[in-house]
């Protein structure tokens, strides 16, 4: 499906984000291995959470949903967990794919993952090395780097494991699998990666400890609870950015989680001389939440550096879209995790704006954006990227003349409603 986007005169209301992805597809895992039922609010629609639940169906989890955002998780406890008759298609998701495999790692059943032909050529290998070292029985395709896997579940032991690299799909799929394994699992970062995975652990009542980059677990059954998900602010940034760049236009999006391994591209965005202001409301089940205002600014270019790309990963496409409005030069540093997203997104990111009119160009783990530069409507490639597609839907309503993104139905992979609410919010009826 190609969408035409023309410009907007300006970004101006009040708006919801859907629920945090990061968070739903924790909160669905968790929840099938609780002892009870959960109810679960503000879960995200996005395709990839849909991709978590179809595969806890197969695994015998049952599911009432309440309405369209809420469902209760019939729990079955540690073990609980069923063998399923079919092949677990995480689809496009690589959250769902890893975290799965820690998951059943521990359990006695076989299992196989695969996905999309997307997922099949992204990275397994970092996490099957470490369950493997804890004593999981996995094997997979291209000497088991890659998808389609198959798990045969076998009594773990723990490890310390240093992660090589940021990476909150890794720390979570170790402590997962570290859920049934003899003795206490550890986890150390060198940098932060988004710590949702702990925070719910913590609050569902797991026997776990968090300090200074350094987390262990141990055998815990987890406690029944009701579980809030706050929007997502790697999708309420598209639009904040769009007010950012736009003229005339003042944004507030409500019950926004504010995490803070996930503020990177709000703070990022302030560094630039953005008018972004924070509201923090409080805490429910582990995770800061609150509103979020933007309003058109004059922005500076400047370097962001490797030691914030963790915070931030998800968000340096829009972000490289800010920077084409900004003066000066940006240098975005130590991203090459971007090249083994949906779409090598360092090339894809570079090629979008470019083909719009913007100066940028990819380094071996970065780019750099020159600014301030006019755009111009074009016919872009997606890529089949659901980040790429959006960023390129943010800059027509900045460029000059229409734009016409190809294949943008991949935006339903996180933000199925991303085209009404930014209808709504700019008053162009796309």
């Amino acid at each position: 499906m190609d969408k035409i986007i023309t410009a907007a005169r300006e970004i101006n209301g009040e708006t919801t984000v859907p629920g945090d992805k990061s968070i739903s597809h924790r909160a669905l895992m968790l929840g099938a291995i609780c002892n009870g039922e959960v109810m679960v609010s503000g879960l995200s629609s996005a395709e990839d959470c849909q991709s978590t639940l179809l595969c806890l169906q197969s695994l015998g989890i049952e599911f009432d949903f309440n309405a369209s955002d809420s469902l209760v998780i019939k729990g079955k406890g540690l073990s609980g967990l069923a063998e399923s008759k079919n092949i677990l298609d995480a689809r496009n998701s690589g959250t769902t794919a890893r975290l799965m495999t820690g998951l059943l790692a521990g359990r006695s059943i076989y299992s196989v993952i695969t996905g999309d032909e997307s997922l099949r050529n992204r990275p397994m290998k970092r996490v099957i090395d470490p369950l493997k070292q804890m004593g999981a029985s996995i094997s997979g395709r291209s000497n088991n780097t890659m998808l389609p896997i198959a798990i045969t579940g076998t009594n773990l032991h723990a490890i310390e494991y240093v992660l090589p690299m940021p990476s909150a799909q890794v720390k979570s799929a170790i402590l997962l699998a570290g859920l049934h394994a003899a003795g206490k699992t550890t986890v150390i970062e060198k940098l932060p990666s988004r710590d949702h995975t702990e925070r719910l652990l913590t609050y569902l009542g797991a026997k776990i400890e968090s300090d200074a980059g350094v987390t262990s677990i141990e055998i815990s059954e987890l406690s029944a609870k009701e579980i809030y998900i706050p929007g997502d602010i790697s999708s309420a940034v598209y639009f904040i950015a769009a007010a950012v760049i736009s003229k005339n236009s003042r944004l507030r999006i409500n019950n926004v989680g504010l995490n803070p391994t996930r503020m990177g591209a709000i703070d990022i965005m302030q560094e630039m001389g953005a008018n972004i202001e924070v509201i923090e409301k409080g805490i429910r089940c582990g995770e800061p939440y609150g509103d979020i205002k933007a309003a058109s600014s004059e922005l500076k270019g400047i370097r962001i550096a490797p030691k914030f790309i963790p915070s931030l990963i998800d968000e340096i496409p829009i972000l490289a879209l800010a920077a084409t409005q900004a003066s000066g030069t940006t240098t975005i540093e130590g991203a090459g995790e971007l090249r083994f997203k949906e779409s090598d997104r360092l090339k894809t990111t570079a090629d979008l704006l470019n083909t719009l009119g913007a100066n940028l160009h990819e380094t071996g783990d970065g780019l750099v954006i020159n600014g301030k530069t006019p755009l111009t409507g074009s016919k872009i490639n997606s890529y089949m990227d659901h980040r790429l597609a959006m960023t390129g839907a943010i800059a027509g309503i900045i460029a000059k003349n229409e734009t016409t993104i190809e294949n943008c139905e991949c935006i339903a992979i996180s933000f199925p409603d991303f085209f009404e609410k930014l209808k709504t919010l700019s008053g162009n009826h796309q």
